[in-house]
């Protein structure tokens, strides 16, 4: 059985403030995108729990610690099913804010899921596949939410992008959460992003902020030029997606793609 788990992007990210445990609270607006992973299973003659393949873009660590097995294993311990062939398709680039692992976890969950009739609610898959990742949760249901706490409490929101055509460029540039989170200062916003993304999308450049971009930018100027490029080819909004490298733009037209950014991983689709 085969399925598809797409990528999503954070349209605004502010840091609210630092929890007791390390972690912050933030809130976000998840909104869905079609660039998408692959993820096929199938029954195994293997004699063991499951067995592993990858294809697409390198993946770089033991199967055992890819996050599609983790889903895998935290499912098969509460739940009686065949073991199985596990093969995962990654288009989805890593460190890009794009939460590919984390739709691949929800994807895994929600295919066996279907596949072994285990009659999980999208609550309870929900609350199985947060223990993976904070942003993970989005993806079951996928449709576009406000998240805060640490990105899994969500609230279903009502954002119809139809028509708007989208460019998404990913530089190979890597960012690690504390990088991404050094000089960082949280502070609570004065009006929420749930209400900020009922305003129209034209005065999105002026009041949607993504908070890492403050201190990411400086460090990585690049990332910076290819947001000011965005908005030099009209794009209405542009921005990083959670805590990047992946910068994109929301057009009314179909936007060239500029000879400087064909080098870099780039993505279009019309929404």
């Amino acid at each position: 059985m085969l399925t598809y788990s797409n990528a999503k992007i954070n349209i605004g990210l502010n840091i609210v403030e630092k929890r007791n445990d390390g972690f912050h609270n933030i809130e976000t607006i998840f909104f869905p995108i079609g660039m998408r992973d692959a993820i096929e299973i199938a029954d195994s003659k293997e004699d063991t729990p499951y067995t592993f393949s990858a294809s697409g873009i390198p993946i770089n660590i033991d199967a055992k610690d890819n996050i599609v097995v983790k889903a895998y294993e935290l499912i098969r311990a509460k739940y009686n099913f065949p073991a199985q062939d596990i093969h995962l398709h990654k288009n989805i680039p890593f460190g890009a804010g794009l939460g590919g692992g984390s739709a691949n976890a929800a994807y895994m969950i929600k295919l066996l899921n279907k596949k072994f009739n285990l009659g999980m609610t999208i609550e309870e898959m929900e609350n199985e596949v947060s223990q993976l990742g904070s942003d993970c949760a989005f993806f079951i249901a996928n449709n576009p939410a406000f998240a805060n706490q640490k990105g899994e409490n969500l609230s279903p929101i009502q954002l119809d992008l139809s028509g708007y055509h989208f460019l998404l460029i990913k530089p190979d540039i890597h960012i690690s959460t504390p990088e991404a989170y050094s000089n960082i200062k949280p502070q609570k916003p004065v009006v929420s992003l749930k209400e900020l993304i009922k305003q129209p999308i034209e005065t999105w450049k002026e009041s949607i902020k993504n908070d890492f971009e403050a201190s990411i930018f400086p460090k990585h100027p690049l990332l910076a030029e290819i947001k000011e490029e965005l908005h030099e080819e009209g794009a209405i909004y542009a921005a990083m997606s959670g805590s990047g490298s992946s910068m994109f733009g929301l057009f009314k037209d179909d936007p060239r793609t500029l000879a400087q950014w064909e080098k870099h991983y780039c993505w279009k689709e019309q929404f």
